[in-house]
């Protein structure tokens, strides 16, 4: 009998890995993951917090959460925003 995938569990995306150019930088005296994301691996737009504007589709882009939140690793991850490459770098 063929296997069957079981729910792991909610609608919630798979946690976000470092790997693949991921990095830690410092900014405004706070610690932040950055994962880059090729045009490839951008399947959906999402609302830049930078500009306002809309990372589209196909358009490649950075994830950006906090390395050091006070209500842990969990928390920070679900709190990740996608920004412009642009406007992470001014930001």
């Amino acid at each position: 009998m063929p296997r069957r995938n079981r729910d792991r569990g909610g609608d919630e995306p798979p946690p976000l890995r470092l790997g693949g150019g991921a990095r830690l930088e410092m900014r405004g005296g706070r610690e932040w993951h950055v994962q880059p994301i090729s045009a490839a691996q951008a399947l959906k737009p999402y609302r830049c917090p930078g500009c306002g504007g809309v990372v589209d589709e196909g358009v490649a882009h950075v994830v950006v959460w906090r390395a050091d939140g006070v209500l842990g690793d969990q928390a920070d991850l679900e709190a990740r925003r996608h920004w412009h490459a642009a406007c992470w770098r001014v930001a």
